[in-house]
């Protein structure tokens, strides 16, 4: 019989750990990274400008955590690739976690969808996720360093919906790529998961809520009757981040009130 003590919350502790959480100036990805400065880990916290950042910066502060501010513009190529440079730096080390939570998105249909949005969100949502990772990944391969890389991912990952065809392209691409870096890294040790937020409300959701009649449709849809809030997914990114997923990689926890199977 397991005996479940005090200690063995033990194993959800990021105590002494190095991460980099991208889009960390707001909703959900400053939650989680909220969550995992709270968890003991110092934090990269990483997104375009830095105002938001020290907004982030002073919260985890205040809650007694620690982290660093990087910016860098992840729909440039070259920024990324230096991001992990920039990162080693701040932190005064190797990285073992990356959490990538910056995303952008473009409401039209799919006739009308212009190219250089499309771009955009590919580079930001798949392109920018998958190269930082390529480089964290290479870097812990090659100092034999286990890590954990999570993705957050999307509804647009599992079900298609409407006027976001580049969102639903990018995000479906993005399991693709938890599954096939899952696969290459876990004998190094290295675990890729993902996490798929529901419908939370956040800048990027705001003009979606602001419909009453859509808003109520999706709240009809949802079984627990209510949105998520960005804390909500800020534990189970600790717990993919920890040792309490340990035998976990390539697998998407799906955070969403219940709606996927509604």
């Amino acid at each position: 019989m397991v005996v479940v003590t005090g200690a063995y919350l033990d194993i959800f502790s990021l105590a002494g750990k190095r991460a980099i959480v991208t889009g960390a100036g707001r909703g959900i990805g400053r939650a989680i990274a909220a969550g995992v400065a709270g968890a003991g880990a110092n934090v990269a916290l990483v997104s375009r400008g830095t105002a938001q950042l020290e907004e982030t910066q002073a919260l985890i502060a205040e809650a007694g955590g620690t982290s660093q501010v990087v910016a860098a513009d992840l729909s440039s190529t070259e920024e990324v690739i230096r991001l992990a440079d920039a990162a080693e730096a701040a932190l005064g080390g190797p990285i073992d976690i990356v959490v990538h939570s910056a995303g952008t998105q473009h409401r039209e249909a799919a006739l009308t969808f212009p190219l250089d949005a499309w771009d955009r969100v590919i580079q930001v949502n798949l392109t920018a996720p998958f190269l930082l990772s390529q480089e964290i990944g290479r870097r812990q391969i090659a100092a034999n360093r286990p890590g954990n890389h999570v993705f957050v991912a999307s509804l647009t990952s599992i079900l298609g919906l409407p006027n976001l065809v580049a969102y639903n392209a990018a995000k479906s691409g993005l399991m693709g790529v938890v599954r096939a870096l899952s696969r290459e890294w876990a004998a190094q040790g290295i675990r890729v998961n993902g996490i798929s937020p529901g419908y939370v409300e956040t800048a990027m959701t705001k003009d979606l809520f602001a419909d009453p009649e859509r808003r109520q449709k999706l709240l009809d849809r949802i079984p627990t009757g209510r949105f998520g809030t960005t804390e909500e997914l800020a534990a189970p990114t600790v717990f993919l981040a920890s040792d309490a997923s340990a035998y976990m990689t390539g697998q998407l926890l799906i955070i969403d009130g219940g709606w996927a199977g509604a």
